[in-house]
């Protein structure tokens, strides 16, 4: 995008606004938006929220209901909607008039979307099956051995009494399967902080283990 006229986390708060808001995405749209979309998108290049907001209401309905016919699941469904239109905004230099309609490129994203967190949701299913099925072998590493010993209830009971931050971080590490490099990336955390909140988390999930009958 050649110009931003808006902070990442103000876009964000703004995504956070629009989700609280009911949107009917399976019947009609809000308002009748008579801007064509790929007008509004070339708008957006430039960093203009109110032809961002005129587009979210205008192809929302459309790309609610090309990931819900993927994901089925209603309320997912409106998560990664909203993750489809965040990436809308952060990747609007990449849409290219000549190519393909806005409506055609926003679809595009959202089967993408959709079709990644179906394999996402069934790698994390595999991977907690394969947690309750693995031995404790003492070539492992203390870390390791704390999750790798769980089964997949205890799993589910322990991480669910950790703290948000830990939580997520142990769930990237062993269960996603992420290096601490790469869970620091995607949560845009520094390296030390992760490794830090892992440490926390196993530890805590020590203890809940061995509170745990």
């Amino acid at each position: 995008m050649p110009v931003m006229l808006v902070a990442d986390h103000q876009i964000d708060t703004f995504s956070a606004q629009r989700v609280s808001t009911p949107h009917p995405w399976h019947h009609e749209p809000l308002v009748s938006v008579s801007a064509d979309p790929s007008v509004l998108l070339q708008r957006v290049q430039t960093g203009d929220r109110s032809a961002f907001s005129e587009l979210y209401d205008a192809l929302a309905p459309m790309v609610f209901g090309a990931v819900k016919r993927v994901l089925r699941d209603p309320a997912m469904s409106e998560e990664v909607t909203q993750e489809v239109f965040l990436e809308i905004w952060k990747t609007a230099d990449r849409f290219d008039p000549e190519r393909a309609k806005a409506s055609t490129w926003a679809v595009t994203l959202a089967r993408r979307r959709a079709v990644d967190r179906v394999r996402h949701e069934q790698s994390q299913r595999n991977r907690v099956d394969d947690l309750s099925h693995q031995p404790v072998v003492a070539s492992v590493g203390p870390e390791d051995s704390v999750v790798s010993s769980l089964d997949t209830e205890r799993v589910a009971r322990a991480l669910a009494q950790l703290p948000d931050d830990q939580r997520e971080v142990i769930q990237l590490a062993f269960i996603d399967g992420l290096a601490h490099g790469a869970i620091a990336e995607q949560l845009d955390l520094p390296l030390g902080t992760v490794k830090g909140r892992v440490r926390g988390g196993l530890r805590r999930l020590r203890g809940l283990i061995g509170e745990s009958p």
